[in-house]
């Protein structure tokens, strides 16, 4: 029984030695797998893939330009994020996904999504390139025609992805997410 004792003691100690965990206030996606990695074009024309921003908290937001409501709040919300940041924004990077190919062209994303934030990216590719990059981050948008000169809006899954600067999946943001909450996560994974 001693010895039993003995031999435990080290290995409880061993135990109380370790790091707590990172409590993270957006829900924690750390091992999920699904969301691996993309590559579309930017709205400059250039080739992307995740591992082209490696060493930067990579935030990833699937919209489309001409939504009426929560593409541009949850840019607004991502350019107040990247306010608080200060000296660390330039740590960070956002890519808008367009989920509509057909409108949103190079030079539409380009006068669209930079307008939030110099440092934003577009990011688009023909309808087959975005149904596989969709299909890999398991966001849903559904086309729904209307009337009048839009002629069809998109339903589509809200909220952003989270990548930590060595490129694992970490975060999935609600669109409602206090920005001090999405602050706090970033500069957690910016510590490592």
């Amino acid at each position: 029984m001693r010895r039993r004792l003995f031999l435990a003691l080290p290995l409880a100690l061993l135990g109380a030695c370790k790091p707590a965990p990172v409590a993270l206030r957006n829900t924690d996606l750390t091992g999920a797998s699904f969301a691996r990695g993309l590559e579309l074009s930017d709205h400059h024309g250039q080739p992307r893939s995740l591992a082209d921003f490696r060493g930067k908290a990579v935030v990833v937001f699937f919209g489309y330009t001409s939504c009426p409501d929560i593409c541009p709040t949850t840019l607004a919300r991502l350019a107040e994020v990247m306010k608080v940041m200060g000296d660390e924004a330039g740590r960070v990077q956002v890519l808008f996904v367009t989920l509509d190919p057909e409108r949103d062209s190079a030079e539409r994303l380009k006068a669209f999504v930079p307008w939030f934030h110099p440092s934003f990216l577009g990011l688009r590719g023909d309808a087959g390139q975005i149904k596989t990059v969709t299909d890999e981050f398991r966001v849903f948008s559904a086309r729904k025609e209307v009337g009048g000169e839009l002629g069809y809006v998109l339903d589509h899954s809200s909220g952003a992805y989270v990548f930590d600067p060595a490129g694992h999946l970490r975060l999935y943001v609600k669109d409602t997410a206090p920005v001090e909450d999405i602050v706090a996560d970033l500069r957690q994974l910016l510590r490592g």
